[in-house]
């Protein structure tokens, strides 16, 4: 209601959609002005969605899945310009948020808690953390060359795991258990050597998994983040995504729509298995989101975090947990290490960072290194000694707010 000031990051994501958004007259009335993307430091406002909020506050979920609400993404995605589609209100009343166990691990002497299936976040993070627990990662550390090898190891054995075993479990028999089964992550973690890349990643098989067959999802980066603790140590920790820039580009009450078909696997079976991230009417699809929150050894929580990135998620937030638990850096310095990932048979590295600047030994590993740009948007918040302390990717403008006592 009393609008925000545009900045360069969302003009840039606006210039990007220009030529796209002549199709969408609605996106252009909320974010376009003197016949184009707003300006940095433009101020919009969407008193709509201010409206919605307050229906939402005031009457429940009511409020969102029927009445004004539900008439109007109806509206939106059935008038559609570009292939109108048909949502009933037969769909919205079906659908209801689903309150999920956290998954959860020991690592080290903390434990680590995160986001279950439909997300791959909390399995894949923890089970490349668990193969790494055998190594001496602080001793190692972060300007090692075999630090990073180690890592990139374990996180394409995890990722493999991830795309053959992962979806929501309301359709699909999803082993979480076997897949953070100790006797299980450290089997995997023993293809790992120090001295040289294993070169193929295949799945394992966790105790309990069904048969399924290993298909890549096509998930694309649309995520944020947020982090908050208030004075009372309640902690809120969520990542969410409307899949890709202003998702479906469709606008119901000042709320832009998703596009999360696209996280969905579009091959239902292959070599005769099924797929389970397979497209099925009310099924959630795999994300990669990675909330996590950290407690010490008394059960004090001492660390929250999270990331936007697509799949690359994972590896940011792993990243991140092993700077400040295995090298000890604050959390800021550790959002600030090299980003990893893999694609093409090659290790993804962070140009012009020092991992980069390893890219000599690592291939000397065995690995094919490919230096790529591999932006990210960390953020979180860490207990110390002074109390809470937001932290921010030193890749993005953001900024933590405020150190609580």
């Amino acid at each position: 209601e009393q609008g925000y000031a545009v900045t360069e990051a969302q003009y840039g994501a606006m210039a990007r959609l220009s030529k796209l958004w002549e199709n969408y007259p609605e996106m252009r009335a909320l974010f376009w002005r003197d016949g184009g993307p707003a300006k940095p430091g433009t101020v919009l406002t969407n008193p709509e969605i201010g409206k919605l909020l307050r229906d939402v506050a005031d009457n429940g979920p009511d409020a969102f899945y029927s009445g004004a609400t539900a008439k109007a993404i109806i509206g939106a995605v059935g008038m559609a310009t570009n292939n109108p589609s048909m949502i009933t209100q037969a769909d919205l009343t079906a659908y209801s948020a689903v309150a999920r166990p956290p998954v959860c691990v020991t690592y080290r002497s903390y434990r680590l808690c995160g986001m279950g299936p439909p997300s791959s976040g909390a399995t894949t993070v923890f089970q490349i953390l668990g193969m790494l627990e055998r190594f001496d990662m602080g001793a190692l550390g972060k300007d090692n060359p075999v630090s990073w090898h180690l890592i990139g190891e374990a996180m394409q054995l995890s990722y493999a795991d991830r795309e053959k075993y992962l979806g929501d479990a309301d359709f699909v028999s999803v082993p979480v258990k076997g897949l953070l089964d100790h006797d299980y992550v450290a089997s995997r973690s023993q293809l790992i050597s120090m001295d040289k890349s294993l070169g193929s990643y295949i799945p394992g098989t966790p105790p309990g998994a069904a048969p399924r067959t290993n298909a890549v999802s096509s998930e694309v980066a649309g995520t944020t983040h947020f982090t908050a603790v208030d004075g009372a140590g309640n902690i809120a920790n969520m990542t969410s995504t409307v899949e890709g820039l202003f998702g479906s580009q469709l606008i119901a009450r000042g709320m832009v729509l998703n596009n999360e078909l696209t996280d969905f696997t579009f091959a239902p079976e292959k070599d005769g298995e099924p797929v389970s991230n397979r497209v099925e009417p009310g099924k959630r699809p795999l994300s990669s989101m990675s909330p996590t929150i950290v407690y010490d050894a008394s059960g004090k929580p001492i660390l929250a975090l999270g990331s936007a990135g697509g799949k690359r998620i994972i590896m940011h937030v792993t990243k991140a947990l092993i700077g400040v638990i295995d090298f000890g850096l604050p959390l800021e310095q550790a959002f600030a290490l090299p980003n990893i990932y893999f694609g093409g048979n090659g290790l993804l590295v962070e140009a012009e960072t020092p991992l980069a600047d390893m890219s000599g030994e690592l291939s000397r590993l065995g690995h094919l290194v490919v230096a790529s740009n591999l932006p990210s948007k960390l953020n979180g918040a860490e207990r110390t000694d002074k109390g809470w302390v937001g932290a921010v990717d030193p890749r993005t403008k953001g900024k933590a707010a405020t150190q609580l006592p």
